[in-house]
C-alpha cells in the first residue's frame, strides 16, 4: 500500500555479511571498533621525542623509531609527565606504555601514552656491552677472520657524512701522502634514524665494485648517542659480512662503537685512518734510495770480493805457469817409459836364458844324444822296439837305428 513504513530488516551480526541493501548503522561499526581497539593490551615500546606540545593538563608529544621513518603521536596527561624524575625534553630517548584509544563520536584513533621512562647512558651502554659480549661469541670480532690491508689501493670507498670534515681530512691526507690515490666517496647521514640504513647500502654498493680495493667507513666525534648507530647489529653484521676489507674511523681515540671492533683495521681518528690505508710517498722514495744504495753496496762488494778470488786463483802455479805441469806430466811419462823397456828388455833376456837352458836340458835328454854316444835302436819289421832277445829268434829280419841313420840285419845264434 502507498506510503506504508518499508519492512524491518535484521542487522547484520558481522561487517562480513553487511551489504549496500543492508548496511550497519554508523554508530555501530565505531562501537565495535572500539570494544575491538579497548581489547588491545598496553605494549612498551621504544622512540625518541621529535615534537613536545605541553598545555593546561595534557601533553601531545610525537615519538619517531630508532632506526625507521616511522612516527606516532602520543597523548600524555600531565599527571605522567609530572612523575618524571627529569622534565621531558625535545630529542630524548624514551621508552613508553602506549595503549590504543578509539574516540566514538569523533572516531579518531589516538595513543594513550600510561608511563614514560627516559633510556640513560646508562641503559645504553649495558645494551651494546651485551651486544659486544653476543657478537663476540659468535667470533665476529675474531682477529683470524680480519682481512688484510692492500699495500697500496687502487681506488679507495669512502663513506662519510655529507661535505663533513672527516672526509675532507681523510681526501687530504691521503693525497698528501699518495698524490694518485682514487677515492670512489659516498656521502651518508653519519647519526639519526636514516644512518644505518644509509650507511649499510653505501657499504653493500662499495663492496660490490670490483676496483674498490679497501672502504673506510669515516665520522668526526660526538656524543654516544651521535655514534649509536655505529654500535647497531645491523650495520655491524654488513662489515662483518664484506668481502673488501673495512677500515672504521669513528670519533675520537676514547670513541669504540662495535664497528671498531668488527672491523679489519681500526684508526683512532679520519686523520689517522688516511695514514693507515695509503702508503708515504717521500717515505717509500727513501726507502727505495736506501734499498738502491744497499743494492749498489752489496753488489760492489760481490764484485771486490769475486775479483780477490780471481787474483788468488790466477796466482796460484798451475794457473800463472800452466806448462810446468804439462812438463813434469811428460818427464813423469819418459821416466816411465823408459823404465818400462829397461824391465821389458830384462824379462826378455831372462826368459831368453831359461829357453837355451831348457832348450840344451831338452836335448841332453834327446834319443839323437843317446845315438849320438853309440848306442842303437833295433826295431821288429813293424817298428817294435826290440828290449829282449826273445822278442828276435834267429833269422829275424831287423832294422837297426845308430846316430847316423840304419840299416837291415838278421838275427843269428849268439
Amino acid at each position: 500500500m502507498l506510503g506504508s513504513a518499508p519492512a524491518q530488516t535484521a542487522i547484520p551480526a558481522t561487517a562480513g555479511e553487511t551489504s549496500a541493501e543492508n548496511p550497519w548503522p554508523l554508530h555501530l561499526l565505531s562501537e565495535k571498533l572500539k570494544a575491538h581497539i579497548e581489547r588491545a593490551p598496553a605494549a612498551w615500546v621504544e622512540g625518541q621525542v621529535i615534537e613536545l606540545n605541553k598545555r593546561a593538563n595534557v601533553s601531545y608529544l610525537t615519538l619517531r623509531d630508532i632506526d625507521a621513518e616511522v612516527s606516532l603521536s602520543v597523548t600524555v596527561w600531565g599527571s605522567v609527565l609530572a612523575s618524571m624524575a627529569t622534565p621531558l625534553e625535545r630529542g630524548a630517548r624514551v621508552v613508553a606504555q602506549l595503549k590504543p584509544d578509539f574516540w566514538l563520536k569523533t572516531g579518531r584513533l589516538s595513543m594513550q601514552g600510561r608511563d614514560i621512562r627516559p633510556v640513560g647512558l646508562g641503559d645504553l651502554l649495558m645494551r651494546i656491552e651485551a651486544l659486544r659480549q653476543a657478537l663476540a661469541a659468535e667470533g665476529l670480532f675474531d682477529a683470524d677472520r680480519k682481512k688484510k690491508l692492500p699495500l697500496l689501493p687502487h681506488r679507495i670507498g669512502l663513506i662519510t657524512g655529507r661535505n663533513s670534515d672527516a672526509m675532507k681530512d681523510v681526501l687530504r691526507n691521503a693525497a698528501l701522502r699518495w698524490p694518485a690515490v682514487e677515492f670512489e666517496v659516498r656521502e651518508v647521514a653519519v647519526q639519526g634514524v636514516n644512518a644505518v640504513a644509509q650507511v649499510s647500502a653505501a657499504l653493500a654498493e662499495l663492496d660490490a665494485d670490483p676496483d674498490v680495493d679497501v672502504i673506510v667507513i669515516a665520522r668526526g666525534g660526538g656524543s654516544m648517542e651521535d655514534l649509536l648507530p655505529f654500535s647497531h647489529e645491523s650495520l655491524v653484521r654488513a662489515v662483518a659480512a664484506a668481502h673488501t676489507p673495512v677500515v672504521s674511523a669513528i670519533g675520537h681515540e676514547a670513541d669504540r662503537p662495535l664497528l671498531d671492533e668488527v672491523a679489519d683495521l681500526r684508526a683512532s681518528t679520519p686523520t689517522d685512518a688516511a695514514k693507515r690505508i695509503v702508503p708515504d710517498v717521500v717515505e717509500e722514495l727513501r726507502r727505495v734510495e736506501q734499498a738502491r744504495g744497499q743494492l749498489n753496496r752489496r753488489i760492489n762488494a760481490l764484485v771486490e770480493r769475486e775479483a780477490e778470488r780471481i787474483a788468488a786463483l790466477r796466482s796460484r802455479p798451475s794457473m800463472a805457469y800452466p806448462e810446468d805441469m804439462v812438463t813434469a806430466r811428460a818427464q813423469d811419462i819418459e821416466r816411465l817409459a823408459g823404465r818400462a823397456l829397461s824391465a821389458v828388455g830384462s824379462a826378455v833376456a831372462r826368459h831368453m836364458d831359461q829357453v837355451t837352458h831348457l832348450r840344451a836340458q831338452v836335448r841332453a835328454l834327446s834319443p839323437q844324444k843317446t845315438l849320438d854316444r853309440g848306442y842303437a835302436v833295433v826295431q821288429l819289421p813293424d817298428g817294435a822296439v826290440v828290449r829282449d832277445p826273445a822278442q828276435a829268434p834267429d833269422g829275424t829280419t831287423l832294422r837297426v837305428r845308430v846316430a847316423a841313420g840304419e840299416f837291415a840285419a838278421t838275427a843269428g845264434s849268439r
